[in-house]
Protein backbone atom coordinates (compact mmCIF):
# COMPACT_ATOMS: atom_id res chain seq x y z
CA UNK A 1 0.00 0.00 0.00
CA UNK A 2 0.98 3.42 -0.97
CA UNK A 3 2.07 5.92 1.92
CA UNK A 4 -0.46 8.58 2.92
CA UNK A 5 1.51 11.72 3.89
CA UNK A 6 -0.03 14.32 6.75
CA UNK A 7 -0.03 17.32 4.37
CA UNK A 8 -0.94 20.82 5.88
CA UNK A 9 -2.17 23.84 3.45
CA UNK A 10 -0.96 27.46 3.98
CA UNK A 11 -3.02 29.83 2.80
CA UNK A 12 -6.51 29.07 2.25
CA UNK A 13 -7.93 30.83 -1.08
CA UNK A 14 -8.59 30.40 -4.37
CA UNK A 15 -5.33 28.15 -4.91
CA UNK A 16 -5.79 26.29 -2.08
CA UNK A 17 -9.59 25.19 -2.74
CA UNK A 18 -8.04 23.82 -6.04
CA UNK A 19 -4.77 22.10 -4.52
CA UNK A 20 -6.62 20.25 -1.83
CA UNK A 21 -9.19 18.06 -3.93
CA UNK A 22 -6.53 17.60 -6.42
CA UNK A 23 -3.54 16.30 -3.30
CA UNK A 24 -6.93 14.23 -1.70
CA UNK A 25 -7.62 12.74 -5.51
CA UNK A 26 -3.55 11.15 -5.15
CA UNK A 27 -4.42 8.92 -3.03
CA UNK A 28 -1.07 9.86 -1.01
CA UNK A 29 -2.02 12.68 0.76
CA UNK A 30 -4.71 13.74 3.85
CA UNK A 31 -5.41 17.18 4.65
CA UNK A 32 -4.76 17.57 8.61
CA UNK A 33 -4.12 21.04 9.20
CA UNK A 34 -4.29 24.53 7.38
CA UNK A 35 -2.52 27.87 8.52
CA UNK A 36 -4.39 30.80 7.39
CA UNK A 37 -4.30 35.10 8.35
CA UNK A 38 -8.15 34.66 8.94
CA UNK A 39 -9.63 31.86 11.64
CA UNK A 40 -11.52 28.98 10.18
CA UNK A 41 -14.05 27.06 11.39
CA UNK A 42 -12.84 23.49 12.37
CA UNK A 43 -15.85 21.40 12.47
CA UNK A 44 -16.88 23.13 8.95
CA UNK A 45 -13.59 22.26 7.25
CA UNK A 46 -13.43 18.93 8.71
CA UNK A 47 -17.38 17.93 7.69
CA UNK A 48 -16.24 19.31 3.60
CA UNK A 49 -13.00 17.38 3.11
CA UNK A 50 -13.94 14.31 5.02
CA UNK A 51 -10.96 13.84 7.42
CA UNK A 52 -10.65 15.79 10.28
CA UNK A 53 -8.79 19.24 9.91
CA UNK A 54 -7.69 21.76 12.35
CA UNK A 55 -6.97 25.31 11.95
CA UNK A 56 -4.20 27.33 12.69
CA UNK A 57 -3.53 31.16 12.44
CA UNK A 58 -0.31 31.12 14.50
CA UNK A 59 2.57 29.78 11.76
CA UNK A 60 5.20 28.49 14.72
CA UNK A 61 1.84 26.03 16.25
CA UNK A 62 1.38 25.07 12.64
CA UNK A 63 5.10 24.14 11.85
CA UNK A 64 4.96 22.53 15.52
CA UNK A 65 2.54 19.30 14.44
CA UNK A 66 5.09 16.78 15.10
CA UNK A 67 3.09 14.47 12.44
CA UNK A 68 2.82 16.86 9.94
CA UNK A 69 4.81 15.73 7.12
CA UNK A 70 4.84 17.67 3.45
CA UNK A 71 3.30 21.61 3.58
CA UNK A 72 1.60 22.75 0.54
CA UNK A 73 2.77 26.41 0.74
CA UNK A 74 -0.32 28.20 -1.53
CA UNK A 75 -0.17 31.49 0.25
CA UNK A 76 0.71 35.65 -1.39
CA UNK A 77 3.84 35.25 -3.04
CA UNK A 78 5.42 37.56 -0.46
CA UNK A 79 5.14 35.18 2.14
CA UNK A 80 6.72 32.31 0.10
CA UNK A 81 10.23 32.82 1.18
CA UNK A 82 9.49 33.18 5.13
CA UNK A 83 7.00 30.04 4.89
CA UNK A 84 9.40 27.58 2.30
CA UNK A 85 12.48 28.27 4.82
CA UNK A 86 10.64 27.68 8.06
CA UNK A 87 9.36 24.61 6.34
CA UNK A 88 12.91 23.20 5.96
CA UNK A 89 14.14 23.42 8.80
CA UNK A 90 11.37 21.60 10.08
CA UNK A 91 12.17 19.22 8.02
CA UNK A 92 9.01 19.27 6.29
CA UNK A 93 8.71 18.55 2.25
CA UNK A 94 6.96 21.01 0.81
CA UNK A 95 5.19 22.06 -2.37
CA UNK A 96 5.14 25.80 -3.53
CA UNK A 97 3.08 27.42 -5.69
CA UNK A 98 4.86 30.01 -8.08
CA UNK A 99 6.58 32.19 -8.52
CA UNK A 100 8.92 30.84 -6.15
CA UNK A 101 9.84 34.33 -4.65
CA UNK A 102 9.93 37.80 -5.62
CA UNK A 103 13.62 38.17 -5.83
CA UNK A 104 16.54 35.86 -6.81
CA UNK A 105 18.14 36.35 -3.31
CA UNK A 106 15.21 35.37 -1.71
CA UNK A 107 15.25 32.22 -4.24
CA UNK A 108 18.33 31.32 -3.01
CA UNK A 109 17.53 31.90 0.86
CA UNK A 110 14.97 28.82 -0.06
CA UNK A 111 17.13 26.94 -2.18
CA UNK A 112 20.22 27.01 0.80
CA UNK A 113 17.60 25.84 3.20
CA UNK A 114 16.76 23.32 1.06
CA UNK A 115 20.02 21.64 0.49
CA UNK A 116 20.40 22.17 4.19
CA UNK A 117 18.20 20.57 5.57
CA UNK A 118 17.30 17.52 2.63
CA UNK A 119 13.59 18.18 2.46
CA UNK A 120 12.21 17.08 -0.99
CA UNK A 121 9.88 20.01 -2.85
CA UNK A 122 7.55 20.71 -5.69
CA UNK A 123 6.96 23.86 -7.03
CA UNK A 124 3.69 24.59 -9.10
CA UNK A 125 5.01 24.73 -12.80
CA UNK A 126 2.12 22.32 -13.03
CA UNK A 127 1.84 22.92 -16.90
CA UNK A 128 5.05 20.58 -17.44
CA UNK A 129 2.11 18.05 -16.19
CA UNK A 130 -0.55 18.79 -18.29
CA UNK A 131 -1.38 16.37 -21.46
CA UNK A 132 -0.80 19.09 -23.73
CA UNK A 133 3.07 19.68 -22.52
CA UNK A 134 3.97 15.96 -22.26
CA UNK A 135 2.77 15.19 -25.23
CA UNK A 136 4.20 17.94 -27.11
CA UNK A 137 7.75 16.42 -25.18
CA UNK A 138 7.03 13.49 -26.09
CA UNK A 139 6.76 14.29 -29.95
CA UNK A 140 10.22 16.45 -29.58
CA UNK A 141 11.56 13.39 -27.83
CA UNK A 142 11.01 10.82 -30.37
CA UNK A 143 12.33 12.90 -33.57
CA UNK A 144 9.03 13.91 -35.09
CA UNK A 145 10.40 17.80 -34.93
CA UNK A 146 13.96 17.22 -35.19
CA UNK A 147 16.43 19.31 -33.87
CA UNK A 148 14.00 22.29 -32.37
CA UNK A 149 16.30 25.59 -33.20
CA UNK A 150 13.28 28.02 -32.48
CA UNK A 151 10.90 27.89 -30.13
CA UNK A 152 8.37 31.11 -29.24
CA UNK A 153 5.93 30.52 -26.11
CA UNK A 154 3.73 33.27 -25.04
CA UNK A 155 1.09 34.28 -21.94
CA UNK A 156 -1.59 35.94 -22.93
CA UNK A 157 -4.32 36.55 -19.80
CA UNK A 158 -5.70 39.76 -19.00
CA UNK A 159 -5.31 39.97 -15.23
CA UNK A 160 -8.15 42.74 -14.40
CA UNK A 161 -10.75 43.50 -11.54
CA UNK A 162 -12.61 40.55 -12.55
CA UNK A 163 -9.79 38.29 -11.69
CA UNK A 164 -9.45 37.01 -7.68
CA UNK A 165 -5.71 38.27 -7.52
CA UNK A 166 -6.03 41.92 -9.28
CA UNK A 167 -6.16 43.25 -5.65
CA UNK A 168 -2.80 42.44 -5.18
CA UNK A 169 -1.08 41.72 -8.33
CA UNK A 170 -1.06 45.37 -9.30
CA UNK A 171 1.49 45.70 -6.76
CA UNK A 172 4.75 45.26 -7.26
CA UNK A 173 5.21 44.00 -3.76
CA UNK A 174 2.54 41.47 -5.14
CA UNK A 175 3.26 40.80 -8.75
CA UNK A 176 6.76 41.36 -9.13
CA UNK A 177 6.47 41.35 -12.80
CA UNK A 178 4.68 40.10 -15.47
CA UNK A 179 6.65 37.36 -15.97
CA UNK A 180 6.78 36.85 -11.88
CA UNK A 181 3.18 37.17 -11.90
CA UNK A 182 1.68 34.84 -14.46
CA UNK A 183 3.89 34.66 -18.24
CA UNK A 184 6.19 32.37 -15.94
CA UNK A 185 4.51 29.31 -17.43
CA UNK A 186 4.97 30.48 -20.50
CA UNK A 187 9.13 30.84 -19.90
CA UNK A 188 8.84 27.57 -18.24
CA UNK A 189 7.14 25.60 -20.83
CA UNK A 190 9.82 27.18 -23.42
CA UNK A 191 12.62 26.22 -21.33
CA UNK A 192 10.97 22.63 -21.48
CA UNK A 193 10.33 22.23 -25.19
CA UNK A 194 13.89 24.20 -25.92
CA UNK A 195 15.99 21.78 -23.14
CA UNK A 196 19.28 23.74 -23.16
CA UNK A 197 21.09 26.19 -21.48
CA UNK A 198 19.98 30.23 -21.83
CA UNK A 199 22.99 32.34 -22.93
CA UNK A 200 21.57 35.36 -22.96
CA UNK A 201 18.42 37.43 -23.08
CA UNK A 202 16.83 40.65 -24.10
CA UNK A 203 13.68 41.77 -22.83
CA UNK A 204 11.33 44.77 -23.11
CA UNK A 205 8.43 46.28 -21.11
CA UNK A 206 5.27 48.12 -22.85
CA UNK A 207 1.75 48.69 -20.69
CA UNK A 208 -1.77 49.45 -21.67
CA UNK A 209 -3.30 52.56 -20.80
CA UNK A 210 -6.61 51.43 -19.90
CA UNK A 211 -7.32 52.21 -16.70
CA UNK A 212 -7.53 48.58 -15.16
CA UNK A 213 -4.15 48.02 -16.10
CA UNK A 214 -2.69 51.97 -15.87
CA UNK A 215 -3.03 51.10 -12.03
CA UNK A 216 -0.50 48.59 -12.24
CA UNK A 217 3.35 49.27 -10.21
CA UNK A 218 4.67 47.75 -13.08
CA UNK A 219 4.95 47.06 -16.94
CA UNK A 220 1.93 44.59 -17.61
CA UNK A 221 4.21 43.10 -21.04
CA UNK A 222 7.16 41.79 -21.23
CA UNK A 223 8.72 40.59 -24.46
CA UNK A 224 11.63 38.36 -24.21
CA UNK A 225 14.24 37.11 -26.93
CA UNK A 226 16.79 34.08 -25.63
CA UNK A 227 19.94 33.24 -27.34
CA UNK A 228 20.99 29.90 -26.05
CA UNK A 229 24.33 28.40 -25.21
CA UNK A 230 24.02 26.21 -28.66
CA UNK A 231 22.95 29.09 -30.88
CA UNK A 232 19.19 28.37 -31.08
CA UNK A 233 16.75 31.17 -30.15
CA UNK A 234 13.19 31.69 -28.34
CA UNK A 235 10.97 34.18 -27.82
CA UNK A 236 8.79 34.41 -25.01
CA UNK A 237 5.55 37.00 -24.02
CA UNK A 238 3.90 37.74 -21.13
CA UNK A 239 1.08 39.52 -21.79
CA UNK A 240 -1.26 40.48 -18.74
CA UNK A 241 -3.21 43.87 -20.08
CA UNK A 242 -4.93 41.97 -23.04
CA UNK A 243 -8.67 42.02 -23.91
CA UNK A 244 -9.02 38.43 -25.00
CA UNK A 245 -9.62 34.98 -24.39
CA UNK A 246 -7.00 33.52 -22.55
CA UNK A 247 -4.25 32.09 -24.87
CA UNK A 248 -1.03 30.17 -24.24
CA UNK A 249 0.80 30.43 -27.94
CA UNK A 250 3.19 27.78 -28.53
CA UNK A 251 5.06 27.41 -32.17
CA UNK A 252 8.11 25.40 -32.72
CA UNK A 253 10.51 24.78 -35.50
CA UNK A 254 12.77 22.01 -36.32
CA UNK A 255 14.73 20.31 -38.39
CA UNK A 256 11.89 17.72 -39.34
CA UNK A 257 8.66 19.46 -38.92
CA UNK A 258 7.28 21.95 -37.48
CA UNK A 259 4.25 22.18 -34.20
CA UNK A 260 1.70 25.12 -33.48
CA UNK A 261 -0.54 24.80 -30.41
CA UNK A 262 -2.04 21.56 -30.80
CA UNK A 263 -1.37 21.23 -34.52
CA UNK A 264 1.76 19.68 -36.20
CA UNK A 265 3.62 18.82 -39.41
CA UNK A 266 6.55 16.59 -39.52
CA UNK A 267 8.34 14.68 -42.40
CA UNK A 268 8.65 11.55 -40.23
CA UNK A 269 5.38 10.54 -41.27
CA UNK A 270 4.36 9.41 -44.44
CA UNK A 271 1.76 10.71 -46.90
CA UNK A 272 0.98 14.20 -44.35
CA UNK A 273 -0.85 17.03 -46.25
CA UNK A 274 2.04 19.28 -46.51
CA UNK A 275 -0.47 22.15 -46.88
CA UNK A 276 -2.44 21.58 -43.78
CA UNK A 277 -1.60 20.87 -40.01
CA UNK A 278 -2.48 17.52 -38.69
CA UNK A 279 -4.55 17.60 -35.44
CA UNK A 280 -3.29 16.25 -32.05
CA UNK A 281 -5.75 14.49 -29.47
CA UNK A 282 -4.57 16.52 -26.63
CA UNK A 283 -6.51 19.18 -23.86
CA UNK A 284 -4.98 22.33 -24.35
CA UNK A 285 -4.20 24.75 -21.75
CA UNK A 286 -6.93 27.04 -22.26
CA UNK A 287 -7.59 28.79 -19.27
CA UNK A 288 -6.56 30.81 -15.97
CA UNK A 289 -8.99 28.91 -13.52
CA UNK A 290 -6.82 26.70 -11.11
CA UNK A 291 -9.61 24.37 -11.48
CA UNK A 292 -8.52 23.42 -14.76
CA UNK A 293 -4.70 23.38 -13.82
CA UNK A 294 -3.07 19.65 -14.14
CA UNK A 295 -2.41 19.68 -9.82
CA UNK A 296 -3.11 16.09 -9.57
CA UNK A 297 -0.53 14.66 -12.12
CA UNK A 298 1.91 17.06 -10.68
CA UNK A 299 1.21 15.81 -7.17
CA UNK A 300 1.00 12.17 -7.98
CA UNK A 301 4.31 12.62 -9.51
CA UNK A 302 5.66 14.49 -6.53
CA UNK A 303 4.34 11.91 -3.71
CA UNK A 304 5.41 8.85 -5.58
CA UNK A 305 8.79 10.26 -5.84
CA UNK A 306 8.62 11.47 -2.48
CA UNK A 307 8.05 7.93 -1.34
CA UNK A 308 11.03 6.64 -3.46
CA UNK A 309 13.16 9.15 -1.42
CA UNK A 310 14.09 11.15 -4.90
CA UNK A 311 13.79 14.31 -6.40
CA UNK A 312 10.31 14.17 -8.44
CA UNK A 313 10.30 14.77 -12.45
CA UNK A 314 10.36 17.90 -13.70
CA UNK A 315 9.30 20.62 -11.41
CA UNK A 316 11.37 20.17 -8.09
CA UNK A 317 12.85 23.26 -6.66
CA UNK A 318 15.89 23.21 -8.90
CA UNK A 319 13.73 22.64 -11.46
CA UNK A 320 12.16 25.67 -11.42
CA UNK A 321 14.87 28.59 -10.16
CA UNK A 322 16.70 27.09 -13.64
CA UNK A 323 13.50 28.83 -14.75
CA UNK A 324 13.65 31.95 -12.43
CA UNK A 325 17.01 32.39 -13.33
CA UNK A 326 16.35 33.36 -16.87
CA UNK A 327 13.24 35.34 -15.69
CA UNK A 328 15.10 37.51 -13.41
CA UNK A 329 17.70 37.81 -16.37
CA UNK A 330 14.50 39.31 -18.78
CA UNK A 331 13.11 41.27 -16.01
CA UNK A 332 17.07 42.72 -15.60
CA UNK A 333 17.39 43.58 -19.63
CA UNK A 334 13.85 45.10 -19.66
CA UNK A 335 14.57 47.42 -16.46
CA UNK A 336 17.71 48.45 -18.62
CA UNK A 337 15.78 49.42 -21.82
CA UNK A 338 16.72 45.87 -23.13
CA UNK A 339 20.23 45.57 -22.44
CA UNK A 340 21.21 42.08 -23.25
CA UNK A 341 21.67 40.41 -19.87
CA UNK A 342 23.88 36.88 -19.61
CA UNK A 343 21.86 34.57 -17.41
CA UNK A 344 25.04 33.85 -15.52
CA UNK A 345 25.12 37.33 -14.22
CA UNK A 346 21.75 35.98 -12.29
CA UNK A 347 24.52 34.08 -10.15
CA UNK A 348 23.81 30.84 -8.18
CA UNK A 349 24.77 31.74 -4.50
Amino acid sequence: MAKIYNTGIIGYGWAATAHIPALKATGQSKVTSILSSRPLDDAELSAKYGTPVKSFTDAKAFFGQADLEVVDITGYPWEHTAHAVMAAEHGKHFILEKPVALTWDECMQIDRAVQKSGVKTCVCFEVRHSGQFTTIKSAIDNGLLGRVHYGEVDYYHGVGPWYGQYRWNVKKSGGGSSLLSAGCHAMDALLLCMDGEVDTVIALNSQSSHPHFAVYEYPTTTTTLLKFADGRAGKCASVIDCFQPYYFHTHLVGSEGSLLDGKFHTNKLAGLNKSKWSEMSIHPIDSGDVADHPYQTQFEAFFKALEAGHEMPLTSLRDALRSHQVIFAADKSAAAGGAPVKVSDIAWR
